[in-house]
């Protein structure tokens, strides 16, 4: 359940999206697309845990560029929360209010298209011995069902407090919200871009 906790706790650009989504369409949004992202990290701790040794690889021969790209998708995410207008939104939520499969399908896939949180998974299942040879297959399947379990808790606390103080904010408040995360998030995309070209070219000896 720590491990859960721990993957979903950083305030990501996947936390930003629960909470943009509580605060615009009420908990139950928010709190499916957390659904979402907790079914993403569990793809990726099974990879781990498998010991699939030709993803991480990948990764670790290919940071550089999925830096690049993961932060071009930010910045076309970010740049879209600081135009859209949150009130055509929750017109369109009268009609997709129950609409959770969308939820979820947009949590996991934004999760999924950051495969780096398996260099934060790596350390934290060592850090909890998870994990360990001696486990039986019944104590995997209990393992990873609660790592599941610690990051569904976590979003239902998430979401819960947000929704709480969801009815102090008006249109206009949701607005500006939108915009200044989204402008926190273009900053850091911005960033994490040029350090990503940065750490590329002087890869290729460029620089």
């Amino acid at each position: 359940m720590s491990i859960g906790i721990f993957l979903s706790a950083p305030m990501g650009p996947i936390g930003i999206l629960c909470v943009q989504r509580t605060l615009n369409s009420g908990r139950n949004s928010g709190f499916f697309t957390g659904v979402g992202a907790a079914v993403s990290d569990l793809f990726y701790c099974l990879l781990v845990g498998l010991g699939i040794s030709l993803v991480t690889d990948f990764i670790a021969d290919h940071v550089n560029i999925l830096q690049i790209v993961g932060s071009i998708i930010l910045i076309v995410y970010a740049l879209y929360m600081i135009v859209h207008n949150p009130v055509s939104q929750i017109k369109e939520n009268i009609d997709q209010r129950d609409d959770r499969v969308r939820d979820i399908v947009t949590g996991f896939l934004f999760t999924l298209s950051n495969p780096l949180i398996m260099f934060l998974i790596i350390p934290l299942f060592a850090r909890f011995s998870f994990p360990l040879p001696e486990y039986k297959f019944y104590h995997i399947i209990i393992g990873y069902a609660s790592i599941v379990l610690g990051a569904l808790l976590w979003w239902s606390v998430i979401t819960f407090f947000v929704d709480k103080v969801r009815t102090h904010f008006n249109i206009r408040s949701m607005w500006l919200i939108n915009r200044i995360i989204g402008i926190i998030v273009l900053v850091l995309s911005i960033y994490g871009l040029a350090t990503g070209i940065y750490a590329y070219l002087g890869e290729l000896n460029i620089i």
